[in-house]
């Protein structure tokens, strides 16, 4: 059967969003069995939150939340957020792509 992409709302602020193939296979293949229930906003904000449930806080050890900048995925062209400030001459990748990247 082949996996196709999903419309998903989101439990926290109720927008759509797109649940796609690639996520699902990778969901898959890390043993996942529920589909993700807040959008990739909501999961950035709760994780930056200490809400994520792996470790805590969120902030890398040092006592607070990290701050995000805001991105364009160099691969699938989402917008994402990553604990860095893009420079601009080197490629920015959403945390999908860029574990996809570094199998």
């Amino acid at each position: 059967m082949a996996i196709s992409d999903k419309d998903l709302t989101c439990r926290d602020c109720g927008a759509v969003f797109t649940f796609t193939a690639g996520e699902q296979e990778f969901f898959a293949s890390k043993g996942f069995t529920n589909e993700p229930s807040r959008c990739p906003a909501c999961r950035s904000a709760r994780r930056n939150q200490g809400g994520g449930g792996f470790g805590g806080g969120g902030g890398g050890g040092y006592g607070g939340p990290r701050e995000m900048h805001p991105a364009v995925c160099a691969q699938c062209g989402i917008d994402t957020e990553v604990p860095f400030l893009p420079r601009g001459d080197k490629p920015v990748y959403c945390s999908d792509c860029f574990s996809s990247m570094r199998r």
